[in-house]
Parts: structure tokens; sequence; C-alpha cells
């Protein structure tokens, strides 16, 4: 079985962002989170194909469920299926919160930069499970650009351990809404 998420992560593990690494994890930050991995050059999958699913990772176990009943995960944290509850209704989706943001909203900023500093949480914790070189953000969210990546590495630094000086690179999706299907592709081909 093959996954939006896993596909997206074949397809730019081959032709995108993370072209030719052997050790990649890709986030989707949309409506929800997705997530894949991929170790020493395979596809993890799971023993049901499971594997990946990085939205529902546990932030806070005193927090509410999810919608698989982890306990404050990722994904209400920082996906859009939660903005409204975590703007005080004030925002529908991402792309309003950055507007205003980009437009220095003092609380806009705030709830932005606590789901940053979740997303580098996470992003910190899979690094040390999974040893990356690179750490893949696609979906709606990762098109704030400057907006999420700035916060992010300012986080990143605090969070991320990084033995002999080594930094897993964080960058922003390659081939958009190509990903999936060229990852299919490139599935289908064997990888």
């Amino acid at each position: 079985m093959l996954n939006d998420a896993h596909a997206a992560l074949l397809g730019e593990t081959w032709l995108g962002a993370g072209r030719d690494v052997q050790n990649a994890v890709l986030f989707t930050l949309g409506t929800g989170v997705g997530g894949a991995v991929l170790c020493d050059g395979k596809l993890l999958r799971g023993a049901i194909g499971r594997a990946g699913h990085l939205g529902h990772i546990s932030l806070n176990p005193d927090g509410p469920a999810d919608i698989v009943n982890t306990p404050g995960s990722l994904e209400d944290a920082i996906g859009d299926s939660t903005i409204l509850a975590r703007s005080d209704g004030r925002f529908e989706n991402s792309s309003e919160l950055v507007q205003a943001v980009r437009a220095s909203d003092e609380h806009a900023t705030e709830i932005w930069l606590k789901s940053i500093q979740a997303l580098a949480a996470a992003i910190a914790s899979i690094i040390n499970c999974v040893d990356p070189e690179v750490v893949i953000l696609g979906g709606g969210v990762a098109r704030a650009g400057k907006y999420l990546f700035d916060p992010l590495e300012e986080q990143l630094e605090k969070f991320e351990w990084r033995p002999l000086g080594g930094r897993v690179s964080v960058v922003p999706a390659a081939l958009g809404e190509f990903a999936g299907a060229l990852g299919a592709a490139r599935n289908a081909m064997g990888t």
C-alpha cells in the first residue's frame, strides 16, 4: 500500500528536494499533517502500512485526543483542521493566519509561532529517531515560505541535537502537486 505522503516522498527523493538522498523525512502540512520516512533508500511502511503518520505523534500527553486518539498531536498543533479553535475563531486556515502575521498582527504571530515551536519539537524528535539527511516540508502550510522557515530554524537551533556540529537540512518540497504522481511512478518502477 502506498499513501499520498509515501508517494510524495518517493517523488521528492527521486526528482525533487531530496534528490539522491538515502535517508529523508517528509512532512505534509495542510488540513492535517502527513508524513513519510525513507531509511537507507527504502520507504518505511511498517507492519500494516501505517508508518509515517507523523501528524499523530504526541507532543503533549495531557492534550486533547486527535482524530486517531493521540493526545496533544502535531496535527492538532499546526494542521488547518484546528486553526479555528487555536485562533479563537479568528482564522479559518493557515493562509489567513499567515496574512495576519505578515501584517504584524500580534495575536496571529503568537498563534503562528506556537505552532512552529510544536513543529520544531516534532522535527527534532523525528531527527533523533531516524537520523535523516534532509527533512522536506510540503503542503499548504509550507507555502508560508520565510514566515515558516525562518522561525522554524530559530527553534531548531534550540531543539535539534547536533553531534559533531552536524545539522539536518530542512527544506521546502520542490515538486508541488506533482510529487505524489511522480513518486507513484517511481514506486511502480520498483524502487
